[in-house]
């Protein structure tokens, strides 16, 4: 099975951080699932950083260098993405997180987040 994973688990799963749930690790570990990361997730760690978010100091070159040494696919972003964020539902405010489950929708592949609000979202959506 194919999943994308939402910004927080980009910037989790790298580091191993321990607010990963057993039920990614176990995703993780099986040979049967591949795992893509969002251009928009990068450009979102881009812009937090850009702003100077006390507490928040991830590279986001580091972020993409070590997806992709990882093997996870880079899903870039495309107008038919974009466009697909006007049929979703206004559940969550987010434009990055909505762009993500635009994503989701229109490539056919489950978004893992850990995020509740994001996980009311109808479609190829996984709460872990």
């Amino acid at each position: 099975m194919k999943f994308l994973l939402d910004t927080q688990l980009a910037l989790w799963i790298p580091i191993g951080d321990a607010k990963l749930s057993s039920l990614v690790l176990s995703l993780l570990a099986s040979k049967e699932n591949e795992f893509a990361f969002s251009t928009a997730s990068i450009w979102e760690i881009a812009i937090k950083r850009s702003l100077g978010k006390t507490g928040f100091q991830v590279d986001p070159r580091g972020v993409r260098s070590r997806m992709l040494k990882s093997g996870y696919e880079e899903l870039p972003v495309h107008a038919h993405h974009a466009v697909a964020v006007d049929a979703l539902p206004f559940i969550h405010k987010d434009p990055f997180d909505r762009l993500l489950i635009a994503q989701a929708m229109v490539e056919g592949i489950t978004l893992l987040t850990a995020d509740v609000v994001i996980a009311r979202y109808p479609g190829p959506i996984k709460k872990v």
